[in-house]
């Protein structure tokens, strides 16, 4: 499958934004049927997640405002992307501790 740039995209949705989505929606099936079967579900169901915050807001900004916000929460949130490699890395190197290795702190002499 060929995909069109960015300047293509944006003159099928204004020209024919029904064209549009039913491109978009072939390019996203095709992207998940070409990747590993073992993460196809994983990602039909991310994709309908975000079908379901594009359909909610009328407004396409707080949609993509409310899609990032998904993302980073997948990177910063409790079980995200940034606890999950803390955890393999502790289970990597042995470390029960979390956090920067600790070093001892020296005093100053005072003069």
């Amino acid at each position: 499958m060929t995909y069109p740039s960015f300047d293509e995209w944006r003159e099928l949705a204004v020209r024919d934004p029904a064209a549009f989505e039913a491109r978009r929606r072939a390019v996203i099936a095709a992207a998940i049927a070409a990747a590993p079967p073992e993460r196809r579900e994983r990602l039909q169901r991310l994709q309908w997640r975000i079908d379901r915050v594009r359909s909610r807001d009328s407004d396409p900004l707080v949609a993509c405002m409310r899609l990032s916000r998904m993302m980073w929460d997948s990177v910063y949130s409790e079980r995200g992307l940034l606890a999950q490699l803390e955890y393999l890395g502790k289970r990597w190197t042995g470390r029960t501790t979390s956090g920067l290795p600790q070093a001892q702190i020296l005093p100053f002499k005072k003069r």
